[in-house]
């Protein structure tokens, strides 16, 4: 076979997941990286915890040392141009504040979309009790972006009656509060879903989707953090991104595949959908 004599024109940008292993691939890592490969950006890890879980439960979580996912991502960063990050399941406060000084010094991109995996969707705690604090004071002020849904959103907000608040004051009250731009996903209510953005203070984008029935969506929001980060390494703006990211997770959920008895997002058949 031979190779094509331009080897520049083959180049991809690269992209870092720093994320949780999902044994059944549906999210954390797996999921992150078949995101990069469909989204046609090259995908590079670092590992917080290995889990074991399928798409209706976690089992077991054995979280790595902060010092191991220090490793992974200084292993990466000196061999491979990053562009963009992403965090996912990060567990303890100690790897939380680590990759915010990681951030501070420049030893990983400004442009991190953080996702604040706190509890899995089949109920599963995600983080140290203790880390919460470390979100809110080192890495979500130096975050590109954030991506909560409603529960992680009401969580940060020190479990404000978020009932009381609409999606678009949620959002605002949250960029406030953790001084960056928020994506705030409402997956997690009833009827259509809305998905707001909010940027400098104010609402730049609402979204509003028709709920896709039948769907297992396990993994939805480290596919669509994912999804922003792929199209933030190719160089697009953060609302271009966020809006292609959710054209993206949309395609995802209304084409689905199936895996055994289970549902499941679409990703490698999304990209024909765009």
């Amino acid at each position: 076979m031979s190779l094509p004599h331009n080897h520049k024109n083959n180049r991809q940008p690269v992209a870092l997941t720093i994320a949780g292993s999902d044994s059944s691939a549906g999210a954390g890592i797996q999921v992150d990286l078949r995101v990069f490969s469909t989204l046609g950006v090259f995908g590079s890890t670092a590992i917080t915890a290995i889990t074991a879980q399928n798409p209706t439960e976690v089992r077991q979580v054995e979280p790595l040392a902060s010092s191991m996912v220090q490793a992974q991502i200084y292993a990466v960063a000196e061999a491979l141009p990053v562009k963009a990050c992403k965090t996912g399941m990060l567990w303890s406060a100690k790897t939380i504040e680590s990759i915010a000084e990681m951030l501070a010094r420049g030893q990983l991109p400004q442009a991190c979309v953080v996702d604040p995996v706190m509890v899995s969707t089949s109920g599963s705690r995600l983080i140290e009790t203790t880390a919460l604090n470390a979100y809110r004071d080192h890495l979500l002020p130096r975050a590109a972006l954030c991506t909560p849904n409603l529960d992680e959103a009401r969580t940060l907000l020190d479990n404000h009656p978020g009932q009381e608040l609409s999606m678009e004051a949620m959002a605002q009250t949250l960029h406030h509060q953790l001084g960056c731009p928020i994506l705030l996903k409402g997956g997690h209510c009833q009827g259509n879903i809305l998905d707001v953005l909010v940027i400098d203070g104010k609402v730049a984008r609402i979204w509003q989707h028709d709920r896709a029935m039948e769907i297992n969506s396990h993994g939805s929001g480290c596919a669509l953090s994912a999804a922003i980060t792929a199209f933030l390494a190719q160089g697009h703006s953060l609302i271009d991104a966020c809006n292609k990211g959710i054209g993206f997770i949309q395609a995802c959920l209304h084409h689905p595949l199936r895996a055994g008895q289970h549902l499941l997002l679409g990703i490698e058949s999304a990209s024909c959908q765009l």
